[in-house]
């Protein structure tokens, strides 16, 4: 009989909260290029005689995430030292929750291929975040490294944990399940979710299950650094433990390193039990408790989260998979596009300019749209120009270029680059392309001969205009009064 196998997949997604200080003291949180251990404080190195202090704001940022997910909201919740010995652990412990954590149960729906598919949540949790390894090799990678450096400017960052039952049912599935949680912390405002810098980092759990009742033990993956990484180490873990399960032998339970120059998942350790790690509370820390009224305001200040914005961008504006997905992973985009449509621009043009200027210029400056110069209502206007034939899209660009490197309005901007807002009146027009026509005789000639069949060379001659017009003239009127002048009409 021939066995067909399934995969299982839970993830643990842990995210750094973007809050100014660490969990439990006032070491700031900036730890990207600071000099190694350079912010941290008795507190945080868990040295005798310091006491921990909760940091209400992280707190806040991830009850507003549970709240999201539709997670019931422990009234009562309490911190516990995860116990385990490693070199980026500088108290020997991790402080974090274990039997009563903020959020239970909620739910995310993913979607993949046209299906919808919903994945439950198991819990959301606080903890801190470790030190960081440094690797002393040629590549920095842990393979081949002679020794490593520890940096503790990382221990006790906050973290929120969010662990999914293991509902996920193909690697595609879990990549599309981060992404979506991705977008979710972006419009919380509680974390950047950058998974390159360590801001929002994956461990996998998987598990094949054979059509014949037999199951290989659950592997944990650790290291994946994009969703690509995600996916492919996934893949790879599916392949190798039903390869494993064929020949009859057993997949042990451990955690493996993911390597994403060869492709493959290497073993690192045996996979610890919950209680391996001597779960107790933290004797320096109560007990937490949550009056109904602040998690009812904090309920109330949640904004339109990113499966409903997607809806209502698809239903109400018709917008493309590829718009709503720009839109979807920056809230700030989003509410500049909504501003735009709510001043009259068109959705289709407001979400085309974003995705080609107001995108290629953040690329080039950086920044984000926090520090973007054109207001939404300067962009209005120009687009309302463009709208109303009184500016061609290349003028508007001129304008637009204008606009955010000289931190102009629009009609400021209109002066600076010589284009008025309005068209040419149609005498000027006329004598305008009359002196095109007197530069260009030759080709003129060749129209007149029958030797634009393509009509290339009087594309040439609008461009000329169009040119010279600097923006103030329709180009369709003006294909129109070039016909009739070649003509002999005008």
């Amino acid at each position: 009989m021939t066995c067909s196998y399934t995969p299982v997949i839970g993830l643990e997604i842990h995210v750094q909260l973007a809050t100014a200080t660490k969990l439990f003291c006032a070491c700031p949180t900036g730890y990207i290029g600071a000099v190694p251990n350079s912010n941290v404080c008795p507190v945080c190195l868990g040295l005798p005689g310091t006491l921990p202090v909760p940091n209400a704001r992280a707190v806040e940022f991830t009850l507003r995430t549970a709240l999201a997910l539709g997670c019931s909201v422990q009234r009562g919740t309490r911190f516990h030292r995860k116990n385990y010995f490693y070199p980026d652990l500088p108290k020997a412990y991790q402080i974090s929750q274990y039997d009563l954590p903020l959020g239970l149960g909620g739910s995310l729906d993913v979607r993949t291929d046209g299906d919808v598919h919903r994945i439950r949540i198991t819990r959301v949790h606080m903890e801190e975040d470790a030190g960081k390894l440094v690797h002393a090799c040629g590549d920095g990678r842990l393979s081949g490294a002679d020794h490593s450096l520890a940096d503790y400017n990382r221990a006790g960052i906050p973290l929120m944990e969010i662990v999914s039952e293991p509902d996920i049912r193909t690697p595609r599935e879990a990549r599309e399940y981060v992404a979506e949680l991705r977008r979710l912390v972006r419009c919380l405002d509680v974390s950047d979710g950058d998974m390159e810098s360590g801001s929002l980092r994956v461990d996998a759990n998987i598990s094949v299950k054979c059509s014949d009742g037999r199951w290989g033990s659950k592997v944990e993956i650790k290291n994946m650094n994009s969703l690509r990484a995600l996916e492919r180490a996934l893949d790879f873990e599916i392949v190798r433990q039903t390869a494993v399960l064929e020949k009859g032998e057993t997949v042990f339970q451990e955690t493996r390193h993911w390597d994403d120059v060869s492709g493959h998942t290497r073993s690192s350790r045996s996979k610890e039990e919950a209680h391996d790690y001597r779960y107790f509370p933290d004797p320096d820390l109560p007990p937490l408790f949550f009056e109904e009224s602040w998690v009812t305001s904090i309920a109330a200040t949640l904004p339109e989260l990113p499966w409903m914005r997607r809806e209502r961008y698809a239903s109400t504006f018709g917008l493309s998979g590829d718009d709503v997905g720009v839109f979807l992973e920056d809230r700030c985009l989003a509410e500049y596009f909504d501003a735009l449509v709510g001043a009259g621009v068109t959705p289709s043009r407001a979400a085309n300019w974003i995705r080609t200027e107001v995108l290629r210029v953040l690329n080039e400056v950086g920044g984000g749209m926090v520090a973007f110069p054109v207001a939404a209502a300067e962009l209005a206007s120009l687009l309302a120009a463009v709208e109303r034939r009184e500016l061609s899209v290349t003028a508007a660009r001129e304008v637009f270029d204008a606009m955010h490197k000289e931190h102009l309005s629009f009609e400021k901007a209109s002066r600076r680059c010589g284009i008025a807002s309005g068209n040419l009146g149609e005498n000027a027009l006329k004598d305008l392309l009359r002196s095109v026509l007197e530069e260009n005789a030759d080709v003129v000639e060749e129209i007149r001969s029958g030797g634009d069949v393509k009509g290339k060379k009087i594309r040439f001659l609008q461009g000329l205009v169009m040119r010279k017009a600097r923006g103030q003239a329709n180009p369709e009127s003006v294909l129109q009064l070039l016909e009739d002048m070649l003509r002999g009409e005008q």
